[in-house]
């Protein structure tokens, strides 16, 4: 991973690796991976492409008063805007802009800002009109720490998993207004995750309900789905049937409780119905075929759903220096989901 500082290197380009790998072991081990070869599933399209050789994409935000789609990069942190119509996206903010190395998690407030996580870093929040800074938040100390993914609930609190160290951020709109400042811990779920290897990966998405009364947030490698209260900071894990949410990467929460799922490297996308209290959640269908490629978020958007096709195996973060060549890099629309 020669995109994190050097300092970072040694500790997290191995948590990575194995949260990946471990997570495609367990599919393999499962009989959950798709097959080596089978035709694209007709429910499954382009919307649009990326520009660039080797972008890596990895979130994705809709904003629903433009209906514009933002794209960040995993490789450079080059963030890309798809307009409606458009069929190919356009850099919105170039390459290492304010220093930003990735860009991870991406949401779109209800007042149009865009956020946009570095996982070396924090989180910086752009004006949309005007592409301007407005704030930036940052983990303090040189600790390995991998700043992931990110949900903001309907009072305009961020949250922000921390994979490496399994607890979620805050940002409030008071700091948000101040302009800038440490990214401080908010919740420490690490005593209720399960045990895992010292380095390896938790956390992951994040998302929360329409009323602010609980986020959810997924332990990748476990499979395991957690609810947490904002206000009292209790967690419990969500009792799931039907499967499990290994490989599970970005989450999107209707507000009619259907929760949608990107299973990374299982190529899988599934959609489940949450109890009202969002303690359960029930498996209702699966989607599992390789031109996905990798998917690592989604969003619901003009009644669709758009897939990020990271492409992380074709010599990206799953195989840094190693062989495969990406396609033409592209979002995809699913229908059926």
């Amino acid at each position: 991973m020669t995109l994190l500082p050097p300092a970072l290197r040694p500790a997290l380009a191995p948590a990575l690796t194995l949260a990946l790998t471990s997570a495609l072991t367990v599919a393999l081990s499962l009989g959950t991976a798709p097959p080596a070869h089978s035709a694209a599933d007709p429910r499954i399209s382009t919307a649009f492409s990326l520009p660039g050789a080797k972008v890596y994409p990895e979130g994705i935000a809709a904003d629903a008063r433009s209906r514009a789609v933002y794209v960040g990069s995993y490789a450079d942190g080059t963030v890309y805007r798809a307009r409606p119509g458009r069929s190919e996206a356009e850099v919105f903010l170039p390459a290492g802009t304010d220093g930003r190395r990735t860009a991870n998690g991406l949401r779109v407030d209800a007042r149009g800002r865009l956020w946009v996580t570095d996982s070396t870093t924090g989180v910086s929040v752009y004006d949309t009109a005007t592409r301007r800074r407005l704030a930036r938040f940052e983990v303090a100390g040189d600790a390995p720490r991998f700043v992931n993914d990110l949900t903001i609930t309907p009072d305009g609190t961020a949250y922000l998993t921390d994979s490496v160290r399994g607890v979620l951020y805050r940002v409030t709109p008071a700091q948000l207004a101040a302009g800038s400042g440490p990214l401080t811990e908010a919740h420490d779920l690490s005593p209720a995750l399960r045990p895992r290897p010292a380095g390896a990966f938790s956390l992951n998405g994040i998302t929360s309900d329409r009323t602010g009364r609980y986020l959810l947030t997924v332990d990748m490698v476990a499979g395991d789905l957690y609810r947490v209260d904002p206000r009292s900071g209790a967690v419990r894990r969500v009792t799931l049937t039907g499967a499990d949410l290994k490989a599970a990467d970005g989450l999107d929460l209707s507000p009619d409780g259907t929760l949608r799922v990107a299973h990374n490297t299982t190529n899988t996308l599934s959609r489940w119905q949450l109890t009202p209290d969002g303690t359960r959640a029930r498996l209702l269908h699966t989607i599992t075929d390789p031109s996905l490629q990798i998917p690592t978020t989604l969003a619901r958007t003009g009644g669709r759903t758009l897939v990020v096709r990271s492409q992380f195996d074709n010599g990206g973060p799953l195989s840094p220096g190693g062989p495969g060549t990406p396609t033409t890099f592209t979002i995809a629309s699913v229908r059926g989901l």
